[in-house]
């Protein structure tokens, strides 16, 4: 299985892009040694900087073993969590009417969510989230600090999963929908009781893979000042003038949650295809 694997991706490479000669290698090789050596000297001379501002000393990391400094840090963590959890209870379910509706027969329903989804896809969230800070309460509309965040990233992650639902319902045989609809189910029963729930088995480490997303999307609460993982690390950097050290283990604390999230995403991918 693994040989036909390498061996089909071999095939798609060579259609995709002609096969470098001898001096087309010989450049790569030139020009990938070029690049290696220039970031090798850019990253001694970042390292020089922080050498000489002193914060690769030692006593920039002592704090991280009072326990006043990782409760801090897991006070953040915990609000990362909670808005990346919360947002994924709303963006996921309400994604599902979205793509229904991209797939409806009728033209004015699907015209409506495919507009949705295009502009929704293209607005940037930090866009969205400076609506949600200045032009909204400026109409009269505020929301909590916690739904100025969540809000903007549940509109911007809905069309995203929509179209993963989409896709996981187009990729359903057809032959699910008509045996449903040759037992006398309407067309929206046999989506609600046997295509969607199939492609939603399928589509679970893709689903779970856009926590990640979620996740990295929470980092954008310092926009509206909220007290999320980021936020933390930004105070405790600025305060104790540990600026390297704390983003450092901010990042190392981002890597290790999205790391556990891709973890389950490669486990459930691994039973649906076993």
């Amino acid at each position: 299985m693994s040989a036909r694997r390498a061996t089909r991706t071999d095939d798609e490479h060579r259609l995709l892009f002609d096969q470098p000669g001898p001096r087309a290698r010989r450049r790569i090789r030139l020009a990938t040694g070029a690049s290696l050596l220039v970031l090798a000297v850019l990253l001694a001379l970042a390292v020089r900087q922080f050498q000489v501002h002193g914060q690769l000393a030692a006593d920039q990391w002592e704090m991280y073993r009072q326990w006043p400094i990782i409760r801090f840090l897991l006070d953040g963590i915990g609000q990362t969590l909670r808005v990346t959890g919360v947002a994924a209870a709303l963006a996921f379910p309400l994604a599902v009417p979205v793509a229904l509706l991209r797939l409806s027969r009728s033209r004015v329903p699907r015209a409506l969510a495919r507009g949705y989804v295009e502009l929704f896809r293209a607005v940037p969230l930090l866009l969205l989230l400076y609506v949600f800070l200045f032009a909204l309460p400026r109409a009269g509309v505020t929301f909590p600090v916690f739904w100025q965040l969540v809000l903007p990233i549940v509109l911007s992650n809905i069309p995203v999963v929509a179209e993963i639902f989409r896709a996981g319902v187009l990729a359903q045989p057809r032959g699910q929908a008509e045996a449903a609809q040759s037992l006398g189910m309407t067309y929206w029963q046999a989506m609600r009781f046997v295509v969607i729930p199939q492609a939603v088995r399928k589509l679970l480490p893709a689903l779970v893979s856009q926590l990640v997303r979620l996740l990295k999307d929470s980092s954008l609460g310092y926009v509206v000042s909220y007290v999320e993982l980021l936020h933390q690390t930004q105070v405790l950097g600025e305060y104790y003038n540990t600026v390297l050290s704390s983003y450092l283990v901010g990042a190392a604390c981002y890597v290790l949650i999205n790391a556990s999230l891709s973890r389950i995403a490669t486990v459930l991918d691994r039973r649906q295809q076993g």
